[in-house]
């Protein structure tokens, strides 16, 4: 896989996405808030073709079940699930004007820019050895531009070798790093304090009294959870089943940039399989066990590698390098979703976690990584989160989060059980002897074994409860309980399920679909196109009067009309005050794909020509047919080649006047 890439002007797109209305920070009237957006009608509406996909892509064709779930979310839920404790990233802060920024961002950004000066000064070091006098620069040059400063070999290297493995830093190594390497605030030059913990949930109170603390869901995933044992009841008990939801996420960035790359709020959409953890194979294995990954793997991010490797998912998985046969499965059908809705493959990788980026609840978890003009961006990530969830919110509320398994032949073992004398264990412990034993039942064997050994040497052993209302140590004597091997046979088999969780950044996903779509005619670089394919298109079809002629407007009615009543969102441009090219231009830069002209040929025999984007053909065919070879057009039943085998091609002379 060579070096990814993707020529674009980014100002040149900032500014289309601008002026079409994708979308536009939020509450601009007031200078707006960073790291908050509006999506305008074409933004919304791609953003819709993107979830619908999505639904018809997993909830329908894998027959998930999915929900909708409260935002606000109680402080308790999320001090159990651990992100009150450990949802952080790590920030700094500009010692001259307080500036915070991300830490682990602000040394990549450095290092980045010191690695492309280095290329810089090494190619005019080059190219004055050749005898040739360097390229004169164009427009005009910052004052504070910073001459090309070439570094030692090994000095590069290792930045090299730091970014390949940047997300593996925690904040002690992010802080070395910025005093090793004197990382400074790039736009002030001021030096940084050392790194800290900050958590990323929004906090809130719920109810007037303030008395009971919440967040804004920092995730979908924790709602799903909490419903678990409805939704195993749903599905009549059957193992393994999904969940799914698509709704609105909130984190508080340190340092919001990039425009949808890296906001507050945004929407996912996140899937929760549930699975045996003795057996993690997937029934439609087979159907992605062909499909080849580009997979950067943890070890070869720590040997300094940013090559990713090509293999299938089925050798991936026979060899250990992906975990289990459920996990590769989505990542599959997480690779044949990205590329169906239009990001190249070549611009696509997966990028295995290291274990200092591991996520608190995650025992493996690979992210589809999107390149960007920013780079390469997370935009989905899939992780085994083990059974790490249900087990916790199982043990803080003492309800059952678990399957029952009717055995096919019952299973005989043998069980270490602690078994109290109720003359004498209720009365010396009083209040804390339902804790206790519940505490000596949770333990496992091996703990229970080591308290069953003090006692038959010591005659007593301590217990300390945590958690509970009557926290402390207690004694506990030989003569309380025994603690003794019993046979037990089983018709049932209790577990508590792994989970698989595929989750989906829709923002990001959009954002870079919009760089993969986007480029500008050969023949006018001014004129951008945004060339997503049929189904992700905002709107599938334009129809334009050639001129302002009154008797055009029924036929335009009547086009719109039908196509709308087949599903097909369409758009009237009739703004015959500027140029049909124009027009046909500025529905380029909206990304419709298909238009269809009403000209004075239309009036005499009820025929109009259907212009195609990217190649600028058009046909020219009765209305009705052409209605519906749109529609064909816009569900993948017909080509444009279809459509230029059958209908009469029109000569054109150009769009040059837009």
């Amino acid at each position: 896989m060579s070096a990814p890439k993707l020529n674009i002007d980014r100002s040149a797109l900032e500014q289309l996405l601008l002026s079409r209305f994708f979308f536009a920070p939020s509450f601009g009237i007031y200078d707006g808030v960073k790291g908050l957006y509006d999506y305008g009608p074409t933004g919304t509406a791609l953003q819709q073709n993107i979830i619908n996909l999505w639904r018809q892509h997993f909830v329908i064709e894998e027959d998930m079940l999915e929900v909708d779930c409260s935002i606000i979310t109680p402080s308790k839920v999320l001090e159990t699930s651990g992100h009150v404790a450990k949802f952080a990233d790590w920030m700094c802060r500009d010692t001259g004007n307080n500036e915070v920024r991300r830490a682990d961002h602000l040394v990549e950004e450095v290092l980045a820019a010191r690695l492309v000066s280095d290329e810089l000064a090494r190619k005019l070091a080059a190219t004055s050895i050749d005898g040739q006098a360097p390229a004169k620069a164009t427009g005009k040059k910052s004052k504070k531009a910073p001459a090309p400063t070439k570094l030692d070999d090994a000095v590069a290297n290792e930045y090299r070798g730091i970014l390949a493995k940047i997300d593996n830093y925690d904040g002690d190594g992010l802080g070395e790093l910025i005093v090793k390497h004197d990382i400074r605030n790039p736009e002030t030059g001021n030096s940084v304090s050392p790194p800290v913990a900050f958590n990323l949930m929004f906090q809130t109170s719920i109810g007037p009294a303030g008395t009971s603390k919440g967040f804004l869901r920092p995730e979908t995933a924790q709602g799903q959870f909490m419903n678990f044992a409805r939704l195993l009841e749903f599905n009549n008990q059957k193992m393994p089943f999904a969940s799914a939801m698509v709704g609105r996420s909130f984190r508080n960035e340190i340092s919001p940039r990039s425009g949808l790359l890296r906001v507050r709020e945004f929407t996912m959409a996140e899937i929760e399989h549930y699975v045996d953890p003795t057996n993690k194979d997937h029934s439609r294995f087979d159907e992605v066990a062909h499909i080849k990954l580009p997979l950067l793997t943890g070890p070869m991010q720590l040997a300094e590698k940013t090559e990713p490797a090509v293999m299938t998912i089925g050798d991936a998985v026979s060899q250990g390098v992906i975990d289990n046969k459920t996990l590769g499965y989505f990542m599959g059908r997480i690779y044949l979703f990205l590329t169906a809705i239009g990001i190249k493959t070549d611009l696509l990788r997966f990028r295995q976690h290291m274990s200092n980026e591991m996520a608190h609840y995650a025992c493996d978890c690979w992210d589809a990584e999107i390149y960007t003009s920013y780079g390469w961006i997370e935009c989905v990530g899939c992780a085994d989160r083990s059974a790490y969830d249900l087990r916790v919110h199982s043990a803080s509320t003492k309800k059952k989060l678990c399957v029952r398994e009717h055995l096919a032949e019952p299973l005989v073992y043998e069980k270490l059980v602690c078994e109290p004398n109720n003359k004498l264990f209720g009365p010396k412990l009083k209040r804390a002897a339902k804790p206790v034993q519940e505490h000596l039942e949770s333990l496992s064997a091996e703990e229970l074994t080591e308290v069953k050994a003090a006692l038959a040497k010591d005659g007593k052993a301590t217990v300390t409860l945590a958690g509970t209302a009557v926290d402390g140590e207690y004694e506990i004597t030989s003569d309380m309980l025994t603690i003794e091997n019993q046979t037990k046979v089983e018709n049932t088999r209790e577990y508590t399920p792994n989970v698989i969780e595929p989750s989906f950044g829709i923002g990001r996903i959009l954002y870079a679909l919009i760089e993969h779509s986007y480029s500008v005619r050969a023949e006018d670089e001014q004129r951008g196109v945004l060339s997503f394919n049929a189904p992700m298109a905002p709107f599938k079809c334009l129809i334009l009067p050639l001129s302002g002629c009154a008797s055009f407007k029924t036929f335009l009615q009547d086009s719109a009309r039908s196509l709308r009543k087949v599903g097909v969102p369409a758009r009237i441009d009739d703004a015959a005050s500027v140029s049909i090219g124009r027009r046909y231009a500025r529905n380029d830069e909206l990304g419709t794909p298909f238009a269809i002209t009403v000209d004075f040929t239309t009036v005499q025999d009820n025929t109009v020509t259907l212009r195609e984007r990217d190649s600028t053909k058009q046909v020219r065919g009765p209305l009705d047919d052409i209605v519906e070879l749109v529609k064909n057009l816009v569900s993948g039943s017909a080509t444009w080649d279809d459509a230029l085998a059958k209908f009469e091609l029109v000569e054109t002379t150009g769009e040059t006047d837009a």
